[in-house]
């Protein structure tokens, strides 16, 4: 009499939101090659209009901001009330990450009317390979409230 095969095991794979061929095989998605732009003009932290809000903006997955077309990102400085858009500017309090592929938590604070770090929340930043960063947004409490873009000079100062 021969031996009996060897019991096999498995238990059904989780779901996974990309899968390779319905194999069921998890795969990574590197989100400096899957995100969607935030090309909003009125995001700069110029733009003294205010009546932009992001509260329902719905967020979900990584994005990655422009203004007039060029790479931008968000400010690490207090930003002044009723900049970038809207009234209750979201400005990242710790600094972006330097070293490519490298993703980092980070504090994001709301200025209402001098009080920098009025209201806080965390998102996640990603330096890409290519010098641009891409983020993943939470969306804020508070309406008047927007994610301010700058444009990044290479010297590390806003153009």
């Amino acid at each position: 009499m021969s031996p009996s095969p060897p019991a096999v095991l498995w238990a059904p794979l989780p779901s996974c939101s990309c899968c390779l061929g319905g194999t069921g095989i998890s795969q990574s998605v590197d989100p400096c090659y899957s995100y969607t732009a935030l090309n909003n003009d009125w995001r700069s932290t110029d733009n003294t209009n205010n009546n932009n809000c992001d509260v329902y903006a719905n967020f979900q997955g990584w994005y990655r901001l422009f203004l007039r077309n060029s790479n931008a990102r968000i400010p690490e400085r207090c930003i002044d009330s009723n900049r970038c858009g809207t009234t209750l500017p979201l400005w990242m309090r710790e600094p972006h990450p330097t070293l490519p592929g490298e993703t980092v938590t980070r504090t994001v604070c709301t200025n209402y009317y001098g009080t920098c770090c009025w209201y806080s929340h965390t998102i996640q930043v990603k330096l890409c390979h290519g010098d641009y960063y891409v983020y993943k947004l939470g969306n804020p409490v508070y309406c008047n409230s927007a994610y301010c873009a700058g444009i990044w000079a290479r010297a590390g100062k806003f153009a």
